[in-house]
């Protein structure tokens, strides 16, 4: 399948309408239209509804629609690293993860210096959960990624970072556990508890009580620190979670208490095993220069 057909496609399923997709796309719209046939009838399915003038995606067309997305964006970081290093020069663009956590703060700091160096250089940050960002890197969509341990690095080269990340428990104001000064294992019996989705942090989890974790009483997962302010507000339960991740937040009825005995971990900065733009390879020796042992 053409990149061409893949385009016309995805401008097609992004604007949800044949003639502004014609415009941007500098082409007539009869011959947009027949494109689009074509791919149909080359692929076998319908890929939009057409009613009232107005279009829609299939099931089909909405697959299609994120492959090509996926696609798109390889092909265009492949086309900005030729034309890279054919200008021999350290311009372009590159994409970083970054889960939440308090090494947000070191990613921020050394992408203003990095910008600062190399004004003619841009950069696209992606935040999201540790799948997502993990997803996204094995794909080739992200240069880097910012995450958390406890991670599988087998695929990676990666660059531990020294700040630490301190694990505890995000409670209401409103329950007797905020009046602790720690948390431990035995603080934990019978309470309602929100947690993390990932099996890497529940393990973790599991290890510092020294007990399954499914001794616990989890009422809950999440993937995103944010989705959970409101259920702990609501005392839905209360969340084992990372410090960094709750810091910068307007968190006026809640408390963060630590673990006892303490749990840390470290953010980690991970990148795949290939060759890199000249743009990524200077981002990761900085970083290396910085904070390697």
């Amino acid at each position: 399948m053409e990149i061409r057909l893949l385009r016309y496609f995805w401008t097609v399923a992004e604007e949800k309408n044949i003639s502004k997709a014609a415009k941007l796309l500098n082409i007539t719209q009869p011959t947009l239209s027949r494109q689009i046939k074509e791919l149909e009838e080359s692929l076998g399915v319908a890929l939009l509804h057409r009613t009232n003038n107005q279009l829609s995606l299939t099931e089909e067309g909405i697959f299609l629609k994120e492959r090509a997305e996926e696609i798109l964006l390889l092909n265009d970081k492949l086309d900005q690293a030729f034309l890279d290093q054919k200008n021999k020069q350290l311009s372009g663009s590159f994409s970083i993860g970054c889960v939440e956590a308090d090494n947000s703060d070191t990613l921020s700091m050394m992408l203003e210096e990095f910008i600062n160096d190399y004004p003619q250089v841009r950069f696209n940050l992606v935040t999201g959960t540790s799948e997502d960002i993990s997803d996204r890197l094995d794909k080739g969509l992200l240069d880097l990624a910012l995450l958390l341990e406890p991670i599988d690095m087998n695929n990676y080269e990666s660059l531990i970072l020294p700040r630490e990340e301190k694990w505890g428990l995000l409670v209401s104001k409103e329950t007797f556990l905020a009046q602790k000064e720690t948390i431990t294992p035995v603080d934990l019996k019978g309470i309602p508890l929100l947690t993390s989705s990932r099996k890497e942090v529940q393990d973790l989890i599991a290890q510092w009580l020294g007990a399954p974790f499914e001794e616990l009483n989890v009422v809950g997962t999440y993937n995103l620190i944010f989705n959970i302010f409101s259920l702990v507000e609501n005392r839905v339960g209360s969340a084992l979670a990372i410090e960094g991740a709750t810091a910068h937040r307007d968190i006026q009825q809640f408390r963060f208490v630590p673990l006892e005995p303490e749990l840390k971990t470290h953010g980690v900065l991970v990148w795949k095993r290939r060759i890199h733009t000249p743009v990524v390879e200077e981002l990761v020796h900085r970083f290396t220069h910085a904070f390697q042992a």
